[in-house]
């Protein structure tokens, strides 16, 4: 059986989803490369991102497909950024999805990119 982590960060889908800024935003998704250890995906017994949504960067490496581009979007990310977003494999994302916290300076710069303004301290929980 392959362990689910828990998504890190200020927000918990548990709580209550409609309220994450996250869900309306999706800059993050728009904006870095999204990288990991290939061992992540299901190509090994314990991995959960689908490896076909990767593409291979080193031997050891992988990046979600659309991640990579010089104008990044992921291609699982649908919906309108700044409006509404979600994501198709939110249960199966990689580590670096999981861990990206709304609100750190990342998330601004992320945001800034797409003519969004930083979360005020009322959206972050």
């Amino acid at each position: 059986m392959i362990a689910v982590r828990r998504p890190a960060g200020r927000f918990s889908p548990e709580r209550n989803p409609m309220s994450q800024p996250c869900i309306r935003c999706g800059a993050c998704c728009a904006n870095f490369r999204v990288s990991f250890y290939w061992a992540e995906t299901d190509m090994h017994p314990e991995g959960i991102v689908p490896a076909g949504l990767t593409v291979p960067l080193t031997f050891h490496h992988v990046a979600m497909r659309g991640t990579e581009q010089r104008k990044p979007r992921c291609e699982v990310l649908v919906g309108e950024i700044g409006v509404s977003v979600g994501c198709q494999i939110y249960a199966q994302r990689p580590s670096p999805c999981r861990e990206f916290e709304a609100g750190d300076p990342r998330c601004d710069q992320a945001r800034a990119r797409h003519g969004l303004p930083p979360l005020a301290k009322d959206e972050l929980g």
